[in-house]
C-alpha cells in the first residue's frame, strides 16, 4: 500500500508543477531576457525597512509580502516570439484564466488575464502577454500570490518591469 501511495504521488507531481515548468523553458535562452523573483526574495524585500514613511511605500511593502513568484520574459527574436505565443495559448487551455483586458496598438497586442481569489477584487494569478510587432519586444509576465490588481502598478514602477504601463491601464491607475 505504501508503494502504491508513493507511486501515485510521484505520478501526480509533474502535473502539480506543470504550470511553473511551461514558462521555465525560456529562462536559459540567450535571445530572451529573464527576470525571476521567488517568494524568498519577496520576503527579503518586505523585511527591508523603508526610509520613507509615505503611503505609497507602505503599500508597496504590504503588496510584496503577499507575492509568491514573478516571471518576466522579453525577446525581439521572431522564433521565440512565436514560441512564447504558443506556450501562452497552451497554458490558457490547460489553466483557463479570465481575460481582463485586450489592447491593440501600434502593431502590438496586449492581453491581461487573471485568476480571481475569494473575492472579485482578489487576484491569485496575473498573466500578461504583449505580442510585439516588428521591432517591438514580446513580453510574457506571470505573477502569483494574493493581491489586488490596483496594487500592481506600485510593483511595476518599483521594479521597472516591461509592460508595467499596460498594467496601470488595466488597473485604472494613471
Amino acid at each position: 500500500m505504501k508503494k502504491l501511495i508513493i507511486t501515485f504521488v510521484l505520478v501526480l507531481m509533474p502535473t502539480l508543477f506543470f504550470a511553473q515548468s511551461m514558462f521555465d523553458k525560456f529562462e536559459d535562452e540567450d535571445e530572451i531576457v529573464s527576470i525571476l523573483v521567488n517568494k524568498k526574495m519577496f520576503e527579503l524585500m518586505s523585511e527591508v525597512k523603508a526610509d520613507s514613511g509615505d503611503e505609497s511605500t507602505k503599500q508597496l511593502f504590504s503588496l510584496i509580502k503577499r507575492l509568491d513568484n514573478l516571471k518576466v520574459f522579453t525577446t525581439e527574436n521572431a522564433k521565440f516570439k512565436a514560441e512564447m505565443k504558443k506556450t501562452v495559448d497552451a497554458y490558457l487551455k490547460k489553466y483557463p484564466l479570465e481575460e481582463l483586458m485586450r489592447i491593440s496598438e501600434g502593431g502590438q497586442t496586449i492581453k491581461i488575464y487573471v485568476k480571481t481569489g475569494a473575492t472579485s477584487s482578489e487576484v491569485k494569478e496575473l498573466l500578461m502577454f504583449i505580442n510585439g510587432g516588428d521591432g517591438d519586444d514580446t513580453v510574457l509576465m506571470s505573477l502569483t500570490g494574493t493581491f489586488d490588481l490596483k496594487e500592481i502598478s506600485f510593483l511595476t514602477d518599483y521594479m521597472k518591469i516591461p509592460g508595467g504601463d499596460k498594467l496601470k491601464k488595466a488597473s485604472g491607475k494613471k
